[in-house]
């Protein structure tokens, strides 16, 4: 008998392989078996996506300082994790879309008074469409975790606080993402369906995403109150910068992209 996962060899008696650490199935799969599979992995109390999501809230540290040094199989992998988040993420922009899709939950006084302000005529912006934009959501948030890794990293080097190399402030990252994305799902899903306005629950979830973020990154760092606060607003620094940088980045390349092909568009107008 062999692993079916490894093909190391195996004894009749082993109930996990020594190797990759598969547990040994000798029974066919049936219906039986496969909801005490998934009753083990997701509804248990003991299972360990109920204990990732838990433990991100009450020891952070414990799930992200524990994967980067080493501690794969008491919690979810972060890209499972992440998958998980992007999976509800596509859940509440079906919802959103197809269900929870009435025009008056998606209205802003404060947007439309600022599209109607002198000057704004022509700013790019307000012809921007919030149901194209929804259906994006999973790809800018998969996109903007690079950058934010970024920011976090080199505000950290700068400081001196250098124990987490850009990888690995990937790794927090991405918890700390998935975690805001997960809850963030139930939460759009839950109030968007009682009647409350996108708008301003974008506000207080995005206030209490910023609050999570400082309390991850305390407790990740073990840092003192106010040096944490230092370090985050100095975070929010280097992201403005590294965001400038980008739009000025993808501006002269929009222009050298212009200029070498003037002919085609002078011909096309």
């Amino acid at each position: 008998m062999e692993c079916r996962n490894c093909q190391m060899p195996l004894s009749k008696s082993q109930r996990y392989c020594f190797e990759c650490g598969a547990r040994v199935i000798k029974n066919r799969l049936t219906t039986k078996a496969l909801f005490q599979q998934i009753n083990a992995e997701f509804m248990s109390v003991d299972n360990k996506l109920l204990k990732t999501f838990i433990h991100l809230f009450t020891k952070p540290e414990a799930v992200i300082n524990g994967f980067i040094e080493g501690t794969r199989k008491k919690y979810i992998n972060v890209i499972q994790y992440f998958a998980i988040a992007l999976t509800l993420l596509g859940i509440q922009v079906f919802l959103m879309e197809h269900w929870l899709n009435d025009p008056e939950l998606y209205t802003s006084d404060l947007m439309d008074g600022i599209s109607k302000m002198p000057g704004n005529e022509n700013n790019p912006f307000n012809k921007m469409d919030f149901g194209e934009f929804n259906s994006s959501q999973s790809i800018f948030f998969t996109l903007s975790i690079p950058f934010s890794a970024l920011g976090s990293w080199f505000t950290y080097w700068i400081v001196g606080l250098r124990r987490f190399n850009f990888t690995e402030h990937i790794v927090i990252n991405l918890y700390y993402g998935a975690q805001t994305v997960i809850i963030s799902a139930f939460l759009y899903t839950f109030f968007l369906a009682l009647g409350y306005n996108y708008f301003t629950l974008s506000l207080v979830i995005t206030t209490l995403t910023f609050i999570y973020l400082f309390y991850v990154l305390k407790r990740v760092f073990n840092t003192p109150f106010w040096n944490t606060v230092a370090y985050y607003l100095f975070m929010f620094v280097v992201f403005t910068l590294i965001f400038i940088a980008i739009m000025v980045l993808v501006g002269i390349i929009t222009a050298i992209y212009i200029i070498i092909n003037k002919d085609q568009f002078i011909t096309s107008v």
